[in-house]
């Protein structure tokens, strides 16, 4: 199967734990993620933005906490505008986005290289991203006990 998040071409990470057994690799995770990312875990300030259609908008620095949960590795993230960072995977020599699409054609012009390391401690002082981590933690868990 093609996917178009940058680096599921080399996104050959195992899971480091059994946190959510069905998922075997970044793909599976985002396979998973199509289904239950929503308006609310999304960032508050991008939700006028995201859609069905677009649906890895705002989601970038929850989704890559929750890969890394998984898979370990560290998060990195690409400055951006108004100070904020855009979040990715980094595991061993594997780079992956699962979040790149919210970029359209825009997402060539990211950046996987020389980025600063980001951390939860700092992300999640934010009560409201914290929070919408939780969420998506707690939906993947209710996607995976409905049988799927």
């Amino acid at each position: 199967m093609k996917y178009n998040f940058y680096g599921w071409e080399n996104a050959f990470a195992e899971p480091v734990n059994d946190l959510y057994p069905k998922i075997k690799s970044p793909a599976a995770l985002y396979d998973a993620l199509s289904e239950i990312w929503c308006a609310e875990t999304c960032a508050p300030r991008l939700r006028d933005k995201w859609s069905k259609e677009n649906k890895t908008k705002g989601q970038c620095s929850v989704t890559a906490f929750l890969a890394q949960d998984i898979f370990g590795g560290e998060v990195y993230g690409i400055p951006m505008e108004g100070g904020n960072f855009h979040c990715y995977n980094v595991i061993g020599e594997y780079v992956f986005d699962l979040t790149s699409e919210q970029f359209g054609e825009d997402a060539k012009k990211l950046v996987y290289e020389n980025n600063p390391e980001q951390f939860r401690e700092v992300h999640f002082a934010k009560e409201e991203k914290r929070l919408r981590y939780e969420m998506l933690k707690e939906k993947l868990t209710a996607f995976f006990d409905g049988g799927n």
